[in-house]
């Protein structure tokens, strides 16, 4: 079932993720919500009017609209740090690269992609790179448009990569973010695929972020 947030009215969805099992086998879940879609323009302009929040490097909104040019665009040129305090603000947080990497494959098993094993389906599911002429958008694509995964989330591969919430590496120095963005090809948006070793106050026209909410499970 979803629900509604009540800060930013953004559908989320329930992800039932097993993290164990019973001595006898039985599944332990540790479920959360997830945003069905990514951020939008328009929910961070909200936010930062609301709290006069700063971002750590300023945002260029010409460039942005650029590449994401309505409020219903995907909020890119958003830092790890950026994408932390909207969440914040929200009462919501990053997902995990376990939550992210469970609600992306959305109840597939073993599979190559987030709707299966056959790459020449991106143009449904993805906005990316490489599909020849398939795809109407050049850069960011609004929210919502291409088809959802099995848990009915949308856009978990192609249009920007997300911003997941743990360090990559011992040096707790950088971050990862998965998915893929627009300016990939279809073959680089493998389910498993990370971005990592990002500084947590990098952003281009590909990072962006959704939220989820409940808290981790222990061992993430």
């Amino acid at each position: 079932a979803g629900k509604i947030s009540s800060r930013d009215e953004v559908e989320m969805v329930r992800i039932p993720m097993v993290f164990g099992y019973t001595k006898v086998g039985d599944p332990i879940y540790q479920d959360f919500y997830m945003d069905v879609t990514e951020v939008t323009v328009g929910q961070f302009k909200k936010f930062l009017k609301d709290t006069g929040y700063e971002p750590k490097k300023p945002i260029d909104w010409e460039e942005l609209y650029k590449y994401s040019p309505t409020d219903d665009h995907p909020m890119i040129y958003v830092g790890w740090v950026d994408a932390g305090a909207y969440c914040e603000w929200v009462g919501k947080r990053l997902p995990t690269e376990a939550e992210w990497e469970f609600a992306a494959r959305g109840g597939l098993v073993d599979k190559t992609f987030t709707w299966g094993d056959d790459e020449g389906a991106a143009q449904h599911y993805a906005n990316c790179t490489g599909m020849k002429g398939r795809d109407k958008w050049k850069y960011c694509a609004p929210v919502g448009r291409l088809k959802p995964n099995g848990y009915g989330l949308c856009d978990m591969s192609g249009n920007v990569w997300e911003w997941c919430r743990g360090w990559y590496g011992s040096d707790r120095g950088s971050r990862v973010l998965r998915g893929g963005s627009w300016s990939d090809d279809s073959d680089y948006l493998r389910v498993a695929n990370r971005n990592d070793g990002i500084s947590p106050t990098d952003i281009t026209s590909g990072y962006g972020f959704r939220c989820v909410s409940g808290f981790p499970a222990a061992q993430q």
